[in-house]
């Protein structure tokens, strides 16, 4: 198991690597870079876009990087040459792509991930204040939801073809039918201040007098600022998630092993989870980290917008809609990063319920 774990973690450089570089590639072909930004406003442009739909040359002006675009950029007749080329030097435009991208890996290496272009705060610090919204969101709708369908699937399995399984079958699959968006928005019409109770607050994840709260206060005050995000994320996980608890189940109780067990007279309970839970689970943990991580970093997006928090995935929008390149390209080799170790951790989960499966010989 070490042989693999060391192997799975040398396949985290090229992996990574190979993230960066078709990234950094594609940006250099998407129009509005930083510098036409700030030219942009500068002249008074509402859209920085406005140019690129007039015709053949806005290929040149799409180009966000690499020197020599004092006639390219849209805006820019008014200013200075030399104002355009201290904005390039200032971005670190100046320098031929291949140049900014070494250099960047070589900062990388020391953890040294950039400046904000436009919020004078380093990406480190900026993910670190933006942290603590989505480990909410992530870690709570995660937590929540397998709590909730893991014994719900067992009992659909134990229960199916009942009316049980029946009415429950239906309220999950309408729960998944209605989109996240639409059902974050009707919480906050009921419930909080829209047209109906004012029961949980509009936005933020604390109160303003959070630092003046006692312990048991700043807990009951955090829960109560994400109980209404949390059941906007978490109710359509619900379907996907029990369904496959189901039928993981029910694929293991019509095995041979079972049969033999029963003959054998262990009771119901023994059979069920004494034997088919850890065969049955093992697909559902393998559905964790993708669960985990879209919640985390891109599945509260549109949430997080509708609830005013301020996280993660917010903070990844309003980079790539800013050009703001140090927080897309830092923000992105961090959660790469962690996306593949905890891919690691889920292989380490698969031997932690099934002692029995060993990757190294599956590999060989």
């Amino acid at each position: 198991m070490g042989a693999y774990i060391l192997r799975r973690l040398l396949l985290v450089i090229p992996t990574l690597l190979g993230i960066m570089i078709v990234n950094f590639t594609l940006v250099q072909f998407v129009p509005g870079g930083p510098v036409e930004q700030i030219i942009a406003q500068i002249e008074g442009q509402g859209d920085v876009f406005a140019g690129f739909a007039g015709g053949g040359d806005a290929g040149a002006g799409a180009e966000p990087a690499g020197g020599g675009f004092d006639d390219k950029y849209v805006g820019a007749r008014g200013l200075p040459p030399e104002f355009i080329a201290e904005l390039e030097k200032e971005f670190g435009f100046d320098k031929p792509p291949l140049e900014r991208f070494l250099g960047m890996l070589g900062n990388y290496l020391t953890l040294d991930f950039g400046e904000s272009y436009f919020r004078s705060i380093s990406v480190i610090d900026l993910v670190l204040e933006k942290m603590p919204v989505s480990i909410s969101l992530g870690l709570w709708s995660t937590l929540i939801a397998y709590l909730v369908s893991i014994p719900l699937g067992i009992r659909k399995a134990i229960k199916d073809g009942s009316s049980f399984d029946t009415w429950t079958s239906g309220a999950i699959i309408v729960a998944y039918a209605i989109p996240g968006f639409l059902f974050a928005i009707l919480l906050l019409v009921l419930f909080a201040g829209g047209s109906y109770w004012q029961v949980f607050p509009l936005r933020g994840l604390t109160s303003d007098n959070w630092d003046s709260l006692s312990l048991v206060g700043k807990i009951v005050d955090y829960f109560w600022h994400i109980a209404l995000p949390i059941i906007a994320l978490t109710i359509s996980a619900f379907a996907t998630l029990t369904l496959l608890t189901k039928n993981s189940f029910l694929d293991e109780i019509k095995k041979q092993y079972v049969m033999t067990a029963r003959a054998k007279g262990l009771s119901e309970q023994k059979v069920l989870y004494g034997h088919v839970f850890r065969n049955a689970m093992l697909i559902v943990i393998a559905g964790f980290p993708a669960v985990f991580i879209g919640v985390f970093f891109g599945g509260s997006i549109i949430i997080e917008t509708i609830f005013s928090l301020d996280g993660l995935g917010r903070l990844g929008f309003e980079a790539a809609v800013a050009r703001d390149y140090p927080v897309i390209f830092g923000t992105l080799f961090i959660f790469g990063l962690m996306g593949l170790v905890v891919g690691i951790i889920s292989d380490l989960m698969y031997v932690l319920v099934d002692p029995r499966i060993d990757f190294e010989k599956r590999e060989g």
